[in-house]
């Protein structure tokens, strides 16, 4: 006779339903915004979720040249990358980034609380960021999210 009354169903591959949705950063603050967005395409707002398991959803980021950032990271926040070459260190402000390109911005903050290993990367390939209010996903009939219903 099994006593059990609960048992614990751990998600995989063929059991995951995963949605497309849209997320207009107008008007967010660029960590408030990339934390969500990593939590939606991580899967934690699911009931089912795994952490082991790619179970989120893939998101489309739309106007993310219209992203916030608060008090003078403008100019004060640095983005360091290395040639390979000695000497190679390069630095970026956040402004440089965004002129050269919007996206970045939100690519790199949402690919930073992301994991570290072959599941993160994954993940990040479920990221969609576009400026301006087009996109090109629009036969997968992605649902519009607002942010601030979320935790």
């Amino acid at each position: 006779m099994n006593t059990l009354s609960y048992k614990t169903v751990s998600a995989n591959k063929n059991t995951v339903t995963k949605e497309w949705l849209v997320v207009d950063a107008d008007g967010h603050s660029l960590g408030r915004l990339a934390s969500k967005v990593a939590m939606l395409i991580r899967g934690k707002y699911k009931t089912n979720y795994t952490p082991h398991v790619d179970c989120g959803d893939n998101v489309i980021v739309i106007n993310a040249e219209k992203i916030n950032l608060t008090g003078k990271k403008w100019d004060d926040k640095i983005y360091v990358r290395h040639t390979g070459y000695p000497g190679g260190q390069r630095t970026l402000t956040a402004t440089e980034v965004h002129q050269k390109d919007a996206t970045k911005l939100v690519e790199k903050a949402v690919k930073g609380m992301l994991p570290k290993n072959k599941l993160g990367s994954a993940l990040f390939r479920n990221l969609y960021v576009y400026e301006g209010a087009e996109h090109k996903q629009t036969a997968q009939n992605p649902q519009l999210i607002n942010l601030n219903d979320l935790r």
